[in-house]
């Protein structure tokens, strides 16, 4: 009877702390590049990657099994000028399910082109917030606190916050690195300004977007398909307040990116009126691809 009664305690405890995690993230290691390395290392590391991405408890909250956040991440290694130095970059790309819906819509895609590290067969994918340890950790841990961040906007006003400051305080603890990706100088499209146009205050009506076009857009349409077009209207218009100060800020085009091909599907079944504010707008916030969006005026 006490074996079971052990049984049944730790078989709870597994079914609570897999109910925990939060990240559902496919992680595979291209390594074509580097032919003739020795590929079990690879497997090794996307194994350990995922097993990082996925086993590790990120926040306090209790995720179900079907609320983790799906992503995707592709690693790919285009040099190892050692045998324990590798190079390449990050392709990060993460899903929200929209509701009343089978329909999964993306709301982050980025190559990060700065991925640099170090790694030896089987080591411990060790993290602790506010230290570095490796760049490999920090990189992954870095991207972990973004997709909550995003995920968490989507569905409640400036509900990433907390996680946005945690990927800030890795970015912080990383600025003695000898790596790229990291610092301020080394361009505007990095780790550093990613996290600082999402808590930069004046950026706010980014993060307008992101509760407006998915909550109180994206979320009704299947109820109430015209008030979703008039919030993911609203939702441009934040965005445009940005581009107007800003045209160039790294984040917008992220956006607009990740969200042109569901815009143009969104307006090509609105009215004539619709389809002319939503053009207007996201020819100026996204003017290099307006002749898509005259298509759409013309559809």
């Amino acid at each position: 009877m006490k074996k079971l009664f052990l049984s049944i305690v730790f078989l709870l405890s597994f079914l609570g702390l897999s109910h925990a995690q939060e990240l559902y993230c496919n992680v595979q290691v291209n390594s074509r590049q580097v032919e003739g390395s020795d590929k079990q290392i690879f497997e090794t590391l996307q194994s350990s990657l995922f097993e990082f991405l996925n086993n590790r408890v990120w926040t306090n909250y209790e995720f179900k099994v079907e609320e983790r956040i799906e992503c995707n991440m592709l690693l790919t290694i285009s040099e190892r000028p050692s045998s324990e130095q590798f190079k390449g970059n990050l392709t990060i790309a993460v899903n929200r399910p929209v509701f009343n819906s089978s329909y999964n819509t993306l709301i982050f895609n980025y190559v990060d082109n700065d991925i640099q590290f170090e790694y030896l067969m089987n080591q411990p994918f060790d993290f602790a917030e506010n230290s570095y340890t490796s760049n490999i950790t920090s990189i992954m841990a870095y991207y972990v606190y973004m997709i909550l961040g995003l995920d968490f906007d989507t569905f409640a006003l400036y509900g990433g916050t907390p996680f946005y400051e945690k990927a800030e305080a890795i970015v912080s603890a990383a600025q003695s690195s000898q790596y790229p990706g990291w610092k301020a100088f080394e361009g505007d499209k990095n780790r550093y300004w990613l996290t600082e146009n999402l808590l930069n205050p004046a950026f706010k009506p980014l993060r307008n977007f992101l509760y407006e076009y998915h909550r109180k857009g994206l979320d009704v349409m299947y109820e109430n398909p015209d008030q979703g077009r008039k919030s993911i209207i609203k939702a441009l218009q934040n965005l445009k307040k940005v581009y107007d100060d800003r045209p160039g800020l790294f984040l917008i085009k992220l956006l607009m990116d990740a969200k042109r091909p569901e815009l143009i599907q969104i307006f090509s079944e609105g009215s004539t009126s619709e389809k002319s504010q939503a053009v207007e707008l996201m020819k100026k916030i996204d003017p290099s691809h307006s002749s898509e969006y005259d298509d759409l005026m013309n559809n």
